[in-house]
């Protein structure tokens, strides 16, 4: 497969991001800065796609590769956080391209992970060693939402899982827990650990301590203030919801690197690059690696942050590539015989 030039799409429940990428067999060769786009300021993928060709001030190319903020199996896509819907049979009509490879989003975070260098990873705890060659690597972000994948590596090649994970159940671990839990279950019936491990997850926390301690307690429209007293600690009530954000994400990150039978986890998302300074030093460790019977496993785990700063578009455009030249791999060996 020679070099081609595609165009690539992560679009999330808060902002739609374009960017136009080189490939090869080998992977990504080149990124462009990408358009960053607000969701909710257009309709649909159509006029999101309208305005990236505007900027870009030239033709688009004719083969997409698209990270997408959920479920991707069947011919309606409907993004999990936003109302925009998808349908499969009619891209190519309203985009003008030919060629459309589509994986979740977190899946596209996991094809990043496979081809970003050691230099894109923040070490957060455990051995500060690479990630392993083989193996299973735990992908986690919290985000809009809350995202979850497999990147399972053997023998210099990888495959990867995308899930849901992020809308099983919360599973508290201590009396604070508990209560916040009681409380959510007021507001939501059913609580997934999308529900606290997410842009709004950091609210909802929030809204539940206030509460617990009988301080007047409301729900914020726009969490973007919170997020930013909470990093800069201006305010000590944001900087308690976001303590007990790290200490609930580090509990999940290591439940999931249990069930998948990880010797690995990264974490990323919109919000995971926001929390590079403070996941090191904050209750996440202690959480992570506190499995009981398994705490020696834990303890061995490297733990890393992605840094890349578009890993969404990165992996979308990886993962075009690596279809493609199996799509090529396929039809040379079909001519062979």
């Amino acid at each position: 497969m020679s070099s081609e030039e595609i165009a690539v799409a992560d679009i999330g429940g808060t902002h739609a991001r374009f960017a136009l990428a080189e490939v090869d067999s080998a992977g990504v060769v080149a990124l462009s800065k990408p358009v960053v786009l607000r969701t909710a300021d257009y309709a649909g993928l159509q006029g999101a796609w309208t305005e990236f060709a505007r900027v870009a001030g030239r033709p688009l190319p004719s083969a997409l590769a698209m990270a997408f903020a959920g479920p991707v199996a069947g011919e309606t896509l409907k993004l999990t956080n936003s109302g925009w819907v998808i349908d499969r049979a009619s891209l190519a009509k309203e985009l003008g391209v030919d060629r459309a490879v589509i994986v979740n989003d977190f899946g596209a975070v996991a094809h990043a992970v496979a081809g970003l260098g050691e230099d894109s990873f923040l070490h957060v705890c455990g051995p500060p060693e690479p990630l392993p060659g083989d193996g299973v690597i735990s992908v986690i972000g919290p985000g809009t939402g809350l995202g979850v994948a497999e990147l399972v590596r053997r023998s210099g090649s990888y495959e990867v899982i995308e899930t849901e994970g992020g809308h099983v159940d919360f599973a508290p671990l201590d009396e604070t827990e508990d209560r916040i839990l009681q409380l959510l279950r007021r507001e939501f019936g059913r609580v997934s650990i999308e529900r606290l491990l997410a842009g709004n997850g950091l609210d909802n926390v929030h809204w539940a301590l206030a509460t617990i301690d009988g301080r007047a307690a409301e729900h914020h429209d726009d969490d973007r203030a919170l997020w930013a007293q909470a990093l800069d600690g201006s305010d000590s009530a944001a900087v308690a919801a976001l303590d007990r954000f790290c200490l609930i994400l580090g509990a999940v990150a290591g439940d999931f690197a249990l069930a998948h039978g990880a010797s690995a986890v990264v974490i990323g998302g919109g919000l995971g690059l926001k929390l590079a300074d403070i996941l090191p030093r904050s209750g996440f460790k202690a959480r992570f690696v506190a499995k009981g019977r398994f705490e020696r496993r834990m303890a061995a785990m490297p733990v890393k942050l992605i840094t890349y700063p578009q890993p969404g578009l990165y992996g979308a455009a990886a993962a075009f590539a690596r279809e493609a030249s199996a799509s090529a791999a396929a039809r040379a060996l079909a001519q062979a015989h």
